[in-house]
């Protein structure tokens, strides 16, 4: 409490001889209520006598907040309460981080949990990390139990005390029916659409109880960071930039929510931003974070750069590489003068003799329409005992990639090409990725092979691996391929295929691509047979304007026989360099495992199916393929119904992951789960990932002494790569989709529910396999939620057009059919989901 010292002058001692206040030159600050209240009862408060005192009280009481005693007084004072001064004392909003060597004891002791973080990106101020066990995701609760950590960075947690934890809607933990009536949020609008919101959190329910660790009762454990173990996270953000009078700083807002808003210099704003703020009010930005202060919500950081124009796709899309940290830039000199400067290149005699020479084989590729990049090629020839001999022939990277050049250490920076809608950034110079190494048709070319004898059945019965030359006879897409396992007798001509060797007849081809196909579906059976698991999900492909770019058209890719023949073959050649380089490097080899997935989401989800009247099973990789394939019938929607349940599963599963061999004790924990092989590697796309690179320098014995820890951070390292490349082809997805119903919309189509919400529902828009969340907040009389166990429905009461007519209400649940457009919104590169008026109100 502040009061004025000419009105009151007081010092006081408290019983333990601590100050009960402090005085500055203008004001007396009392630092404990009780002494305050203590001094104010020496006083009698009589009408007239006391009125100026009795004024000055009750002015300071009511507006103490405004009143700042000195920096060096409260300082002082300050000390031992951990705050920092500032304009006042400023509270300390995050804990300051614990001490490295503390932390390892922690860990060693097992009090401490090392994890990636994940923020909610719908609901920011909720973040997880996956529990030791892996039987479930740790929740933490809040902004400040992150204590500045960012999506992606490796943290170290601490379980808060027990009387912190937090209790998620008990009652449907517990199983009881939970109905709320929505009316009174309802908004008195038309009733025709109910639109999806755009980033309400608030909707978002916390009590998914599937994702999180509990204990008895509901009683949620929360944890806090107390480090962050490795920064993840470039720190860099695309958003907007907002003006603040009489501050030297703007303030920078980033698109995604889970990153805080950070304070930028004036001096780093454009010249007439303070002139004309509303100039750049729909200009994107990148902004680097420098430093996130303990007492401050709001981080601290530097413009990097001017994008343009929200909504455009080129500046959306260099905001999304620069958030994810894609390398994007042109190579440099010193780079690309690790190439064959001599050109055309053509291979040395010498480099021919120590070879397998294929050339005179009938090798080809298969890939899409528009590839550049050709990593792998195929051969097949029926021998005369009836068996086959198959070869793989994938690009010989590594003989143009020497290790330790500066080009391997950016390859190694980069760890994979990034596949936008509209280009490619490659890994390697274009010179490697589309010429050198590309196996481009009636052109030597140095390869990698791994040969087998196969039986008609798929059995291996012998198996070669090695360096070869090879010169493919054709080009040819996946549409090729497909239209002669589609028509086996039809005799092709020249004009309908891509150019040819006249070394060998179109016939040939055909029939080396029709025994490939039989054995490949061989081996797709006996895979799944044993226990193998796909879990596709839709993929969303666009036709573009060839000068602008824009999108002209979209729709979902079809996956057809001719690439699973073509994923089959390279599945059995990334199995074999797998067992090859183990058997080799035992310590050193890297694979690449899948864990099971996580314990508690599978029994959560097979509860939901029980109850749901789903015959599905969950208890092992095999019995949920045959369950997605089988028990879902066969009529016009099974394709959406397998699509929604998919995407149940996926939720559960955990990521697939790079790893080094010697850094894994138990031979059980390399096993690949959604393949069910013990051993796996990636060994056919070197042009694009650079594990398969380091994988060909082990195949060929031609890797230096690399320590365990050197392919250990390899490894995670191109996990991290592979990650970011994963989120960033899906965000230019997004983008180029948002674009087209911004252009084309809006669009017309079913939806089948895949989930619903207590106040929305995800849909799964039929036409173009996109996922949408519907919210309930507008449009309707009445919303009635409950959940009968783990399983959520809802009930939508619609008004008729005619007031004199009875509402009308519409049943939503799992698998529910709904119409719904696709409209573009108020916001750049936003659009939204709109549930059309059941047919029977219109």
């Amino acid at each position: 409490v502040l009061l004025d010292k000419n009105t009151i002058s007081v010092w006081m001692e408290g019983q333990n001889g601590e100050k009960d206040a402090f005085s500055n030159e203008n004001m007396l600050v009392w630092t404990r209520p009780q002494s305050f209240m203590t001094y104010m009862n020496r006083f009698s408060f009589i009408p007239n006598q006391n009125f100026s005192f009795f004024f000055f009280f009750f002015f300071n009481l009511c507006f103490a907040s405004l009143f700042t005693a000195s920096k060096e007084s409260l300082l002082q004072n300050n000390k031992d309460k951990g705050t920092k001064s500032g304009r006042g004392s400023r509270k300390q909003l995050f804990e300051e981080y614990m001490r490295t060597e503390d932390v390892s004891a922690g860990l060693e002791r097992g009090e401490l949990i090392k994890g990636v973080l994940r923020i909610n990106p719908k609901k920011y101020k909720e973040a997880f990390v996956p529990s030791p066990d892996g039987s479930a995701d740790i929740f933490l609760d809040g902004i400040a139990a992150r204590n500045r950590a960012l999506n992606g960075d490796v943290v170290v947690v601490k379980v808060l005390p027990p009387e912190q934890w937090k209790v998620l809607y008990q009652n449907e933990v517990s199983g009881d029916i939970n109905e709320r009536t929505l009316a009174n949020q309802m908004v008195p609008k038309a009733p025709d659409v109910i639109v999806e919101a755009r980033y309400n959190e608030d909707d978002e329910v916390i009590g998914k109880m599937k994702n999180v660790c509990l204990h008895d009762k509901g009683n949620e454990l929360l944890l806090q960071v107390v480090i962050i173990f490795e920064q993840k996270h470039s720190r860099a953000a695309s958003g907007f930039l907002k003006f603040l009078p009489n501050k030297n700083f703007a303030m920078f807002s980033p698109v995604d929510h889970r990153i805080p808003r950070v304070n930028v210099p004036l001096v780093d704003c454009p010249a007439d931003f303070v002139s004309r703020p509303g100039d750049y009010e729909n200009v994107l930005f990148i902004c680097r974070i420098t430093h996130w202060p303990a007492d401050n919500n709001f981080a601290e950081g530097r413009l990097a750069k001017t994008l343009g124009q929200a909504g455009e796709i080129e500046p959306e899309t260099e905001g999304i590489m620069t958030e994810y940290d894609v390398d994007f830039s042109e190579f440099s000199e010193e780079v690309l003068n690790c190439l064959p400067q001599d050109l055309p290149w053509s291979i040395p005699a010498h480099e021919l003799s120590r070879r397998r020479d294929l050339r005179k084989e009938c090798v080809f590729t298969i890939d899409p329409a528009t590839a550049r990049d050709l990593d792998d090629a195929l051969s097949c020839k029926q021998l005369s005992d009836g068996n086959f001999e198959v070869g793989v022939h994938i690009a010989d990277v590594s003989y143009f990639v020497e290790e330790g050049s500066v080009l391997d250490q950016i390859a190694g920076k980069r760890a994979t090409s990034v596949y936008l809608v509209q280009k490619v950034i490659p890994m390697l110079p274009r010179l490697l990725c589309e010429e050198l190494c590309s196996l481009n048709p009636l052109t030597d070319r140095l390869t990698f092979s791994v040969i087998w004898k196969l039986s008609p059945e798929g059995k291996i019965l012998s198996e070669w691996f090695g360096r070869t030359v090879i010169c493919s006879c054709i080009k040819m897409s996946y549409d090729h391929a497909q239209s002669m396992i589609e028509a086996p007798d039809k005799h092709f001509s020249a004009e309908e295929l891509p150019p040819c060797s006249t070394n060998h007849r179109i016939h040939e081809i055909k029939e080396a691509i029709l025994n490939l196909h039989n054995i490949a579906k061989q081996l797709r059976a006996q895979r799944f047979e044993s226990g193998a698991l796909q879990l596709n999900q839709l993929k969303l492909s666009f036709s573009l304007d060839k000068e602008s770019s824009m999108p002209q058209g979209c729709y979902v890719y079809q996956y057809q026989d001719s690439n699973k023949l073509v994923e089959e073959f390279m599945l059995l050649a990334n199995m074999a360099a797998a067992h090859q380089i183990y058997r080799t490097y035992p310590e050193l080899a890297i694979l690449r495992r899948h864990p099971p997935p996580q314990s508690k989401m599978v029994d959560d989800l097979q509860e939901f199916c029980d109850q749901m009247g789903l015959d599905i099973d969950l208890n092992s990789s095999r019995g949920l393929h045959r369950s997605l394939n089988e028990n879902l019938g066969n009529d016009e929607y099974a394709a959406a119904r397998r699509e929604v349940l998919t995407h149940m599963c996926s939720r559960a599963m955990q990521m697939a992951s790079y790893f080094c061999t010697g850094a894994l004790k138990d031979e059980n924990s390399f096993h690949h789960y959604a393949l069910n092989v013990p051993l796996y590697t990636h060994f056919t796309s070197p042009i694009r990932r650079y594990v398969d690179v380091i994988v060909h320098r082990l195949l060929a014995a031609s890797l230096s002494d690399l320590s365990l820890e050197e392919v250990h951070k390899l490894a995670s390292h191109c996990n991290d790569r592979k990650t970011a490349s994963k989120r960033v082809q899906e965000l230019s997805s997004e983008l180029f989709f948002a674009v087209f119903v911004k252009e084309c919309g809006p669009l017309d189509s079913e939806a089948m529910v895949m989930g619903v919400l207590d106040q929305s529902f995800d849909v799964l828009v039929l036409r173009y396999g996109v996922q949408k969340r519907i919210y309930c907040n507008v449009c309707l009389k009445a919303v009635h939620f409950r959940k009968v166990g783990k399983r959520p429905e809802m009930t939508l009461v619609w008004e008729q057009a005619d007031p004199s007519k009875e509402s009308t209400q519409q049943e939503i649940s799992i698998f529910t059919l709904l119409n719904v457009q696709l409209k573009a919104d108020g916001a750049p590169m936003k659009y939204s989901a709109v549930l059309k008026r059941p047919s029977a109100l219109i």
